[in-house]
């Protein structure tokens, strides 16, 4: 989940007169539906909404993004939300050692190389959004990382170790084309971490970085709200909530189905595409 390194730029979508400003939502819509899809499904939704804004010609300023991915954090919550009940409860207990309290620690522990790499390369992998190059050669190794990671088999907990190399897989996925959720769980995969552990931590991590993002980016809300395109932004994030929920659910059977490396083929046909329209 890359929200703390997308592109910057002025949103310029709204029109003059009712026929454009339909047209806006119509665009923002589309790229509401391509993060619903592509925020959990392991294919990069920035190297994708990279893709689409570069090709269709649209330019949305870096809090666009980060309240799409706000939207699909609405979904992570409302999926595990009896876990994260469990693991502020224990929170609250001060309870570190039960199940939901080594958890939270996890969360902490991987939270901190995702913080740190997201704050010390922000600019770099901001600038990568606007590099297609970049983005196609990315994708194919989140292909290479997807298709290698189905051969580990495991059954193991997850541990501190885990935990922070997770956390620092999460971090370099700020790289647009190096899907957030596909680096993640692929790297907890090739620990031999059990397959539902893996999933759930994957998610359950992505709430801390995404909060964060949104909150270091609130004061830009009024790039959207000063410029007159609050409801083509709220129909964009309420199609990522939607869109979404039902992503989430489908990778979440095809990773206990053992079918993770299925979305490989789409990231190497994806880069390969990207970086020959790059080429010629």
């Amino acid at each position: 989940m890359r929200t703390c390194g997308m592109v910057s730029g002025n949103l310029n979508i709204r029109s003059r007169t009712t026929g454009r400003f339909m047209a806006s939502i119509i665009e923002t819509l589309i790229l509401g539906i391509i993060q619903g899809l592509t925020e959990w499904l392991p294919v990069s939704s920035s190297g994708q909404l990279a893709i689409a804004k570069e090709f269709l010609g649209w330019q949305p300023p870096i809090i666009f993004y980060v309240l799409l991915h706000l939207g699909t954090l609405f979904v992570v919550v409302a999926f595990f939300r009896k876990r994260v009940v469990k693991i502020l409860k224990a929170l609250i207990r001060r309870d570190l050692k039960s199940e939901e309290g080594n958890l939270a620690a996890f969360v902490v522990v991987g939270s901190i190389p995702t913080a740190v790499i997201g704050y010390v390369f922000q600019e770099l992998f901001e600038s990568f959004f606007d590099n297609l190059l970049v983005v196609g050669v990315a994708l194919l190794a989140t292909g290479f990382l997807l298709f290698v990671s189905e051969r580990r088999e495991g059954n193991r907990a997850l541990n501190y170790l885990d935990s922070l190399l997770v956390g620092i897989a999460q971090g370099i996925a700020i790289i647009p084309g190096i899907s957030r959720s596909g680096s993640t769980i692929a790297t907890a995969l090739l620990k031999k971490v059990d397959r539902e552990t893996a999933f759930e931590f994957s998610f359950l991590l992505s709430i801390p970085a995404v909060l964060g993002a949104t909150i270091a980016k609130v004061g830009d809300l009024n790039l959207l709200i000063g410029g007159g395109d609050t409801v083509a932004v709220v129909v964009s994030v309420v199609a990522s909530m939607i869109v979404g929920y039902f992503s989430l659910k489908v990778l979440l059977r095809l990773v206990m189905k053992k079918k993770f490396h299925w979305f490989a083929f789409y990231c190497w046909a994806a880069g390969a595409l990207v970086l020959i329209s790059q080429i010629l």
